[in-house]
């Protein structure tokens, strides 16, 4: 309970959890892709304002958050969608199939949380479906938590990767500038200047959204 009381103290936006200052929701634009999206949230990530599965939840058309509890975990039917295949992304799955079905018939379940409570969240939904794991490389732009090494990415850029290995290259580029924007801001919200500048030189965003970088740079009347 200490730990609401404390966000409660602090000013955020109803929609993107940043201070007014940092608010990007001028820049937020609502995706649509044939995918449905389904996020089980974690009950301590809910409260985290850097939750990137809250981000996919107001970013893409569609998707849906799920609350998931340490004495009522969600149920699979709670979940499941009639008439398609439902797949949870998780590192320790199998990779993709080769023969992919039509992705207007695919569920996608994410699991949203730090690494251990993801981890237990998957060995309670691993007879869901098919569990599948993505060749993700490089390095996580998921600059906001320091724990983000190696292979562990956040949760929308695991989805990320699964679009572009799905050939929605334009859908991934796109939520890849709202994930950034996001961390630009956050990063920004801290009072870390020079790294946020050093996050930007690496990103899409100068080009992607110009005016909603030079509003964040403008200085407010004190």
């Amino acid at each position: 309970m200490a730990r609401r009381a404390d966000l409660s103290a602090t000013r955020r936006c109803d929609c993107c959890r940043l201070p007014p200052r940092w608010c990007v929701c001028e820049a937020h634009r609502v995706l649509k892709g044939p995918l449905a999206i389904d996020v089980l949230i974690h009950q301590r990530e809910l409260w985290r304002p850097s939750s990137t599965g809250q981000l996919i939840a107001r970013t893409l058309a569609g998707a849906r958050q799920h609350l998931w509890l340490y004495d009522k975990p969600v149920a699979r039917e709670e979940v499941a969608r009639a008439e398609r295949e439902l797949w949870v992304l998780h590192p320790h799955g199998a990779p993709l199939p080769e023969v992919i079905p039509p992705l207007d018939r695919v569920q996608v379940v994410l699991l949203d949380g730090a690494w251990r409570e993801a981890t237990f969240m998957a060995r309670e939904v691993a007879n869901w479906g098919r569990m599948v794991s993505l060749p993700m490389e490089g390095q996580s732009r998921y600059w906001l938590r320091a724990q983000q090494t190696g292979a562990r990415f956040s949760t929308v850029e695991a989805l990320i990767f699964l679009l572009r290995a799905l050939g929605l290259v334009e859908l991934a580029e796109a939520l890849r500038v709202q994930f950034e924007l996001q961390v630009y801001a956050g990063l920004r919200s801290r009072g870390a200047k020079e790294l946020a500048a050093a996050f930007l030189r690496e990103s899409p965003l100068s080009n992607a959204v110009p005016d909603m970088l030079a509003k964040l740079e403008t200085p407010r009347p004190r």
